[in-house]
């Protein structure tokens, strides 16, 4: 009886495994559609600054701006983009594993997410700075870090800057993604596509106050801002899509994992009762 009762322990222990990853699932699916939503509310802004910068292309001198400088060798200034928990499957092994790739000697770390800094921290890796990844992001809180990253580019300490983060490509696939941010690219190619791939034209002149030069130092960095902030609600939408389906397969595997037990214990009950049976019928024989 005290392996009857061993199995009835574990059924109950995987239940309640169960219910809970059950519920993390049905969290993660709620947090992944307001990520989602956040993220596609941009795009108005997103499409209307690209056309802005359009007009500008031909009233100022573009390689004048400093964001736009090229640099040739020198550090990268990776901004890592990882999570503050786990159970999202393989997300941030996937992600770190694109970071192990990078030369150690020529590369430095930003890194927004306990996991990345960990990860950091734990293979020696030269970090500037940790952000905290909040539950809800904002683009106050995001711009502390992009503003962080235009410091150093500005100051020469790097070269260029470059966001590693888990793009977003369906609720089942999330892969990594390295995406240039600073330098700019070319100037002839800034926002000359919206989010169909076609040209983005702006109808009718802009006039410029108090000037198209200064417009530009003030909508450069702006872009940058938006793109990190973009990027962060981007990451965000993974990995709760990551641990969505982890604790979706979690759960599977538990509710598999007690018929398997269920099924143990209704046999060996059927052997206790069995065995019970012929004793008693053994003893009778005995007796008679």
């Amino acid at each position: 009886m005290a392996n009857l009762r061993d199995i009835r322990r574990r059924i109950k222990s995987v239940k309640n495994t169960a219910q809970i990853t059950k519920a993390m699932q049905m969290v993660a699916a709620s947090k992944m559609r307001k990520a989602q939503q956040a993220a596609i509310n941009g795009r108005d802004y997103a499409q209307l600054i690209n056309r802005v910068i359009v007009s500008l292309r031909d009233a100022v001198d573009p390689a004048a701006h400093p964001l736009l400088a090229r640099r040739d060798g020198g550090k990268e200034l990776v901004l890592l983009f990882s999570t503050d928990k786990g159970l999202c499957g393989a997300l941030n092994t996937n992600l770190f594993r694109e970071a192990l790739a990078l030369d150690p000697e020529k590369t430095v770390f930003v890194s927004v997410g306990r996991k990345g800094t960990q990860f950091l921290a734990r293979t020696q890796r030269k970090m500037l700075a940790d952000f905290p990844l909040h539950d809800r992001p904002n683009f106050l809180q995001t711009k502390q870090v992009s503003r962080f990253c235009i410091e150093k580019f500005l100051d020469g300490e790097v070269d260029k800057v470059t966001v590693l983060f888990p793009m977003f490509v369906n609720t089942l696939s999330q892969i990594p993604k390295a995406m240039p941010l600073l330098p700019l690219t070319s100037f002839e190619e800034i926002g000359l596509k919206n989010e169909y791939g076609e040209k983005d034209t702006f109808e009718g002149g802009i006039e410029f106050e108090p000037g198209a030069n200064a417009v530009l130092d003030a909508i450069l960095p702006s872009y940058i801002h938006f793109a990190v902030y973009q990027t962060l609600l981007g990451s965000r939408a993974s990995e709760q899509s990551a641990r969505m389906v982890a604790m979706k397969s979690a759960t599977d595997n538990a509710k598999n994992l007690v018929k398997d037990l269920t099924l143990e214990y209704n046999k060996a009950r059927q052997a206790s009762i069995t065995n019970e049976i012929l004793e008693i019928s053994t003893a009778q024989l005995a007796l008679g």
